[in-house]
């Protein structure tokens, strides 16, 4: 997985939700993945659980699936989540 140099902070994460034309961003462990393109995104929720904007590392053992979700070709990885 080649993760992009830019940093992406919490603020910007948040800022990005589908809203006023922003893409939809979610993280995982530290990578910030675009998910605007996904079909179970499409309607600004995930399975009704889940908005982006948000870390969602804590969310994911508690999921149906593992972490091989983010190698969906609709999902692009965008950069880190600041520390």
């Amino acid at each position: 997985m080649i993760i992009p140099d830019r940093v992406i902070s919490e603020a910007e994460l948040k800022r990005n939700t589908g809203e006023r034309g922003t893409r939809k961003f979610v993280a995982y462990k530290g990578v910030v993945y675009d998910v605007t393109d996904c079909p179970k995104w499409r309607l600004g929720m995930h399975e009704f659980l889940h908005f982006p904007g948000q870390d969602l590392t804590s969310e994911l053992p508690d999921a149906p699936h593992k972490e091989e979700v983010f190698k969906h070709d609709c999902i692009k990885i965008v950069g880190k989540l600041a520390s």
